[in-house]
């Protein structure tokens, strides 16, 4: 197991095989030494400096209705919020004087939104032109992302979930195009973004092999960010009732794209935070190099339930940089302050 771990550190691929067998395995010993690895890598590229991006949740009105996602459509037990253009900047304002230099814009997918998003982005580039600005909104149309990354969008996060055809079947309904989805990556790396894609962990009906073809894919896609998170089941959806997923594949998954994407900048999610106590610091001990702690107004946060139980106080929360900062300290990390942007080193 080792020498495929050493070759994907060398070579940045490995054979479909070997990556099955390395989620697969039962050897302790080996993934511990692919975590190390990873690790390694990390801190050749980053040093234990920790990018931090604040998260603003701008809305839970959302067109889809994903069968995991606690905002879809058809919930009618969520309390539904969109957040004014005024309520973002203040947002952005709190963490800019907190010292965060990379929002997040988040929110749940809509149509006839864009020339609010345009003018927001604009407003935010030109009231703080030293942030970066990251969406995650959705599909829209190659214009729509055009036209946004005009207005000062430096990074879009559009995680894939699954590349599997007939597991992505089983996790949205029929009006979701897995191609579009697919369609929508390609138009943001075509336009200038510094792009991300992910994957949802352990969600039902997923197989190592679904997981296998997800490696694939990245490979070839190439993103600049990657999101891993493992699937967390929310009591209103029609998988309300369903397992979560593993944390411990989770762990894995991060590590072998860090091996094989050096430069990438890959957080540790707040679902792995949910999932695991201490998941922040295992995600960046296996190669994580981001966190977002949560600038969204503190009313809000509970009505953003994407899955149960979602962490959203203490070092999840922009509030708590303090105690972030004891926390990677004791793991022998500190935060970064600087906008964290990709930095290509191939």
């Amino acid at each position: 197991m080792r020498i495929w771990i050493d070759k994907l550190r060398r070579d940045r691929t490995l054979a479909p095989d070997a990556y099955r067998q390395l989620l697969a395995t039962e050897d302790a010993d080996a993934v511990d030494y692919l975590h190390r690895q990873a690790r390694e890598v990390a801190l050749s590229q980053f040093g234990h400096d920790i990018y931090i991006r604040g998260l603003i949740e701008v809305g839970n009105r959302c067109r889809n209705n994903c069968l995991y996602c606690g905002i879809r459509a058809a919930n009618p037990s969520v309390a539904r919020y969109e957040l004014t253009k005024e309520e973002i900047l203040d947002c952005c304002r709190h963490g800019h004087e907190l010292g965060f230099r990379t929002f997040v814009l988040q929110g749940g997918e809509r149509r006839g939104r864009y020339r609010m998003w345009e003018d927001v982005v604009s407003t935010i580039r030109a009231t703080w032109p030293d942030c970066a600005i990251t969406l995650s909104l959705g599909e829209m149309t190659r214009e729509e992302y055009e036209g946004l990354r005009l207005a000062g969008a430096d990074r879009y996060l559009l995680r894939h979930e699954t590349y599997n055809a007939d597991h992505y079947r089983m996790l949205h309904p029929e009006q979701m195009s897995r191609e579009n989805r697919l369609q929508c990556l390609q138009w943001l790396k075509e336009t200038g973004y510094q792009t991300g894609t992910g994957i949802m962990v352990g969600s039902p009906g997923q197989t190592i092999d679904c997981l296998v073809e997800d490696i694939l894919f990245i490979g070839r896609f190439r993103p600049q960010m990657i999101g891993i998170g493992p699937f967390i089941p929310q009591h209103d959806t029609p998988l309300g009732q369903c397992k979560a997923g593993s944390a411990d594949l989770t762990l894995r998954l991060l590590s072998i794209f860090r091996l094989m994407f050096p430069s990438a900048l890959i957080p540790a999610t707040t679902a792995l935070a949910t999932l695991l106590p201490d998941g922040k610091a295992r995600g960046i001990l296996a190669g994580a190099n981001v966190v977002m702690p949560n600038l969204s107004p503190a009313a809000c946060r509970s009505s953003y339930a994407l899955y149960d139980n979602k962490a959203a106080a203490g070092t999840e929360a922009a509030e708590g940089l303090d105690l972030l900062k004891q926390e990677l300290d004791k793991i022998g990390y500190r935060i970064s302050m600087v906008r964290g942007d990709y930095r290509p080193t191939d």
